[in-house]
């Protein structure tokens, strides 16, 4: 953050101001996002891989329900065999921990005036007067000055609510097998769907407006990365693939059934029509086709004309 605060400063933004903090924080958010891709490919990959085991989780269920130690034997076999890591869904929030909980602690130190780390007392002091919308973004809604920190306090808490919500409530509906929408493992989904926005509605009256920016950005950017994933990376059996599938086979058919489209005299055709059509070589533009005249012989059945049966003599 101090980095990007750096370059922005360079750039000509005031050191003090709130655009250039706020930009350090969000260029913190896009730098830890890039490096967080592989684990969440991975996360993904544990997400397809829980969602497509869970008939066989469900079997497992019902052929152990009275013994449960050897049910949860069976299940991590299950998973050991599949490869599949039920954690493993939990690690891009795990590994953000340490930052978040860093950041709240430089920017509560800003807040107390102490320098922290690379947060020299100059940046403390800087970090200190810089305001957004105005409000200080070491300030917490809790113990704000004035009403304009507790407003932007309350639609940063929204909007990060809103958009956790909005992206888990995307992949339930949309990316996950009608199969997985049943049982223990849906039913605890349908449970985080509510908590988690529920939580940070909550708790982010504590967080400082710097905090409430970089996880405001964080989720946005999860919203958006989670909806790529649902429009290109579709889960087998979900109702996302059926979309997919469906918008695939209309290019598809759009591909192979389309044809180049050729003027003529009055209007516009298709190629098959025109292969289909006199040359234009031999009947011109605006000409008139004449039909053609046939004899009677023509006209008799065989095509051509009946012959003598004998050499005619002429009478006497």
């Amino acid at each position: 953050m101090v980095q990007f605060h750096s370059l922005f400063t360079a750039l000509g933004l005031d050191p003090a101001g709130g655009a250039s903090w706020t930009l350090s924080i969000v260029g913190l958010v896009i730098v830890i996002r890039i490096l967080l891709i592989p684990l969440f490919v991975k996360q993904i990959r544990s997400q397809r891989g829980m969602q497509l085991l869970q008939p066989k989780i469900k079997e497992l269920q019902q052929k152990y329900k009275n013994d449960r130690e050897r049910q949860s034997q069976e299940m991590l076999k299950l998973y050991r065999e599949t490869g599949t890591n039920p954690l493993a869904s939990c690690l891009p929030i795990l590994l953000q921990a340490p930052i978040f909980f860093a950041l709240f602690r430089v920017l509560n130190g800003v807040a107390n005036d102490n320098a922290l780390g690379a947060m020299t007392q100059d940046l403390v002091d800087s970090a200190a007067d810089a305001t957004i919308f105005g409000a200080q973004i070491s300030d917490t809604f809790l113990r704000a000055d004035g009403t304009s920190t507790q407003v932007v306090a309350a639609v940063l808490i929204v909007l990060m609510s809103a958009a956790m919500f909005f992206t888990q409530r995307q992949l339930m509906t949309k990316n996950m097998p009608a199969a997985s929408l049943e049982g223990p493992f849906a039913q605890q989904q349908k449970i985080l769907l509510y908590l988690f926005p529920a939580i940070f509605l909550v708790t982010g009256i504590n967080f400082p407006i710097g905090v409430l920016i970089y996880w405001t950005t964080t989720n946005i950017w999860s919203m958006f990365q989670q909806l790529y994933v649902i429009a290109r990376m579709p889960a087998p059996g979900s109702l996302a693939e059926q979309r997919f599938n469906e918008r695939k086979a209309k290019r598809s058919g759009a591909a192979g059934t389309g044809a180049a489209v050729v003027p003529t005299g009055s209007g516009t055709t298709t190629a098959a029509d025109a292969g289909s059509a006199p040359d234009a070589g031999q009947v011109q533009r605006g000409q008139r086709v004449q039909p053609r005249r046939t004899t009677k012989g023509k006209r008799q059945p065989g095509g051509a004309r009946k012959a003598p049966s004998g050499p005619r003599t002429k009478g006497r």
